[in-house]
């Protein structure tokens, strides 16, 4: 159509204003441009706030695409999460299950205090981690209650100590990031007949958190199939998704002692 009307404009131009175009050009002493080059100056004229029109239209999409995209990622994390919350609350469930069994033929009257506490920690892994971010200091507090829990299950032979902040460090983290570590060393690090040191501590400095557990190592035999073993594979995967380039997760062997390392930076 654009060039349509240009020849057209071009057709008028000659045969009913010629005269007067050529008054112009003597007036101004210029020769006339050669007509291709008429059109192709006056199709650049008319093609250029065509080009600037579709590059908006194009530019609108591409943001629309890009906004889609990014709510379906978005969607998809959350997704991913919830399933990952969701997975973690049976396997916290069973072990701590498991641990009272233990104990209603050896100590019914801790069986039935350890049943009282589990009921605290279900209420809260229930009704206050459902949400993206919580105090730090709820979540120390939830910890200390299972680290308390756990200890009614262990003999005299294990020893239980852990450090953590006592003040207010102002500090918001994702639920349930360390309570897998501890759970892995209340099942590895613990012997009937051997003495055993679990070792938790948790430093915080600025808005970084450096957490750390350290036991003995009793790893499991091959024919022993208690538990799932999903508990640090969920840790590392809820840091990749919550917590990307801003964590580091490591575990290792030193001395025979199995030694886990977290650092979350929530700034």
């Amino acid at each position: 159509m654009i060039i349509f009307f240009l020849v057209l404009k071009e057709y008028i131009e000659d045969h009913f204003f010629k005269e007067l175009s050529q008054k112009r050009l003597a007036i101004t002493n210029r020769a006339e441009p050669p007509f291709k080059m008429a059109i192709y100056i006056q199709l650049l004229s008319y093609l250029a706030p065509l080009f600037f029109s579709v590059a908006l239209k194009s530019t609108k999409r591409w943001a629309k695409t890009e906004a889609e995209r990014k709510e379906a990622a978005n969607f998809k994390l959350k997704q991913e999460l919830q399933h990952l919350h969701y997975q973690l609350q049976p396997h916290f469930f069973f072990n701590s299950l498991n641990n009272i069994y233990a104990l209603v033929d050896i100590s019914p009257d801790q069986a039935k205090s350890s049943i009282h506490s589990l009921s605290k920690l279900m209420r809260y892994m229930l009704y206050e981690t459902n949400v993206e971010s919580i105090p730090l200091t709820k979540e120390i507090d939830f910890m200390k209650k299972y680290i308390d829990l756990m200890k009614l299950r262990v003999s005299d032979k294990t020893v239980v100590n852990y450090s953590f902040p006592s003040e207010e460090t102002g500090i918001r983290i994702a639920p349930l990031l360390f309570i897998s570590l501890i759970e892995n060393a209340f099942k590895h690090g613990v012997s009937a007949s051997k003495e055993s040191i679990i070792q938790i501590n948790m430093t915080c400095h600025d808005h970084t958190i450096l957490f750390s557990v350290e036991n003995d190592n009793f790893p499991k035999k091959t024919d022993d199939k208690s538990g799932s073993g999903i508990g640090l594979p969920n840790v590392e995967k809820r840091l990749e998704l919550l917590y990307p380039n801003k964590s580091s997760f490591k575990t290792f062997v030193k001395d025979n002692n199995f030694v886990a390392q977290l650092e979350i930076e929530t700034n």
